[in-house]
């Protein structure tokens, strides 16, 4: 008896231990999922990690309107702030966003003063206006139209006089019996097709008064071989390029010593097809070191840097002024025609084919192109296999505002010329929205659009003689910004080369 109450005892005993074990277990799990959920509660509340907010180039209809904080400021002051990202600063709900007549430039830190509102100098903050369009803060308390096509005028067309000016550039010299002279000397013939804006670069600079036969005087070192041509050449082709830039960088830095002033930093090479990028894997130097001017300007694949290289506008050539829009039609709302040689188009395709207002064509069309480009509002520019075409050139060319959805690529001139002024970028993810988007655009808005856009297409054009801010002075630019002021003295390297 006494045995059967010990074993009944241990048994309840057992089970309470369990039970207790059971619910030691469950109180630190629960914990964990509470403090999962306060979590994702608290950055679902301030932050958009869970909602994508389409890329819009203009304020939304609900951003806040901070003219009268600024009215009480300085009463000859309207302006109207919009915050791109509401989350990301703490302002009065009850203000409403709306149009003023006249913004203006203001003391900012007046303004902060008064009001006791503080953000960063550098973030961007907008007002729009019916006369003069959006402003923007900089980080000197300043504020710039950013309807105009520059984001400061002054500043380029000052810079762009002392480019013209002073900017030298020494070509490494090669003779017209040199093997690949094909490939390093500029073509004798109109450049033509798809990657024309190479050789016309070449072909233009070495006319240009920008070449010096001094190399002491010289901002930057031009390497001249063609990637395009290289290409073609049967001895080469695209699987030889590698070696060949490998070997010519060889010898540019065995037999001269301008190289190592910089580390080549001061020389660069112009290059439009994709493969520019990718034939500088075996000369390191180049790729780390120099300017790389590319039409393949994407971040996502390896070679390109930014801010260090620079955006090449691909560029169909074109004989003759631009068409006169005036009488031109634009009946459709966007359009786009090319392959299906990305997940982008594909993409593009699936949502768009069959929509009565986006024209979204793959293959070859039943009517010229240039028609299609007249009569829409908006044209595509789609990435591909990869983000260079020359899409926007066209478009630019035909008065069509373009439409960027290339994710993560620097724009041609985006160091000279803000895109949000004639230009729309909606990122990838938001192509189910894109008649939303494009709809979203008033009609003002457009308006502006279409007019920045005949402001700029001078810009991507081609000369065979240079025009003032045409594509190559506009490369040239990119080149000013680009030279190097650190180097080591040139004596000093030739005696070590001895």
């Amino acid at each position: 008896m006494a045995r059967s109450a010990s074993l009944l005892y241990l048994s309840h005993s057992h089970r309470r231990l369990s039970d207790s074990v059971r619910g030691f277990f469950f109180i630190p799990t629960g914990l964990a999922l509470t403090t999962s959920l306060l979590i994702l509660l608290y950055i679902s509340s301030t932050s958009n990690l869970f909602i994508h907010p389409h890329q819009t180039d203009f304020p939304s209809k609900s951003s806040h309107d901070f003219s009268n904080i600024f009215n009480s400021v300085n009463q000859n002051v309207e302006i109207s702030l919009q915050i791109p990202n509401q989350t990301e600063y703490d302002f009065p709900e009850a203000l409403n966003y709306q149009l003023v007549q006249s913004p203006a430039r203001i003391d900012v830190d007046t303004f902060k003063k008064e009001k006791n509102l503080h953000f960063a100098e550098d973030v961007v903050v907008g007002a729009k206006s019916q006369q003069s369009g959006i402003v923007q803060l900089q980080s000197n308390g300043n504020y710039t139209n950013i309807n105009e096509v520059f984001h400061d005028k002054d500043i380029f067309i000052a810079d762009y006089k002392e480019m013209k000016r002073s900017l030298k550039i020494y070509v490494y010299p090669h003779k017209r019996d040199d093997p690949f002279a094909n490939a390093l000397l500029p073509v004798d013939f109109e450049p033509q097709g798809n990657y024309a804006s190479e050789s016309y670069f070449k072909k233009v600079l070495m006319k240009s008064h920008f070449v010096t036969k001094d190399p002491l005087e010289a901002d930057l070192f031009f390497l001249p071989f063609s990637i395009a041509r290289l290409r073609h050449d049967p001895r080469v082709g695209v699987k030889g390029i590698q070696d060949f830039i490998r070997d010519y960088i060889s010898n540019i830095t065995r037999n001269y010593p301008y190289w190592n002033r910089t580390g080549g930093a001061d020389h660069f090479y112009v290059a439009c097809h994709s493969i520019g990028r990718s034939a500088m894997e075996k000369a390191d130097k180049v790729k780390f070191n120099a300017i790389q001017v590319v039409c393949s300007s994407s971040y996502f694949l390896s070679g390109y840097v930014p801010h260090k290289d620079a955006s090449l506008p691909q560029i169909w050539p074109r004989k003759g002024d631009p068409p006169a829009l005036a009488s031109s039609k634009r009946e459709k709302l966007a359009f786009f025609a090319g392959s299906i040689n990305s997940p982008v188009r594909q993409r593009l395709l699936a949502v768009w084919q069959n929509d009565t207002e986006i024209s979204a064509h793959f293959g070859r069309l039943t009517t010229p192109y240039s028609d299609e480009l007249l009569r829409s509002k908006f044209c595509l520019h789609v990435k591909g296999f990869e983000v260079n075409t020359a899409r926007i050139g066209d478009s630019l060319y035909y008065g069509c505002v373009p439409v960027i959805i290339a994710n993560h690529y620097d724009l041609p001139f985006t160091d000279m010329l803000n895109w949000k002024s004639f230009s729309v970028v909606v990122a990838t993810l938001d192509i189910p929205l894109l008649k939303r988007i494009l709809k979203n655009i008033s009609s003002e808005e457009y308006m502006m659009l279409s007019k920045n856009v005949l402001k700029v297409r001078k810009h991507f054009m081609w000369h065979p003689v240079p025009v003032d801010y045409d594509a190559f002075y506009m490369v040239m630019y990119e080149l000013w910004l680009r030279r190097s002021s650190v180097r080591v003295p040139l004596g000093s390297l030739v005696k070590s080369q001895r």
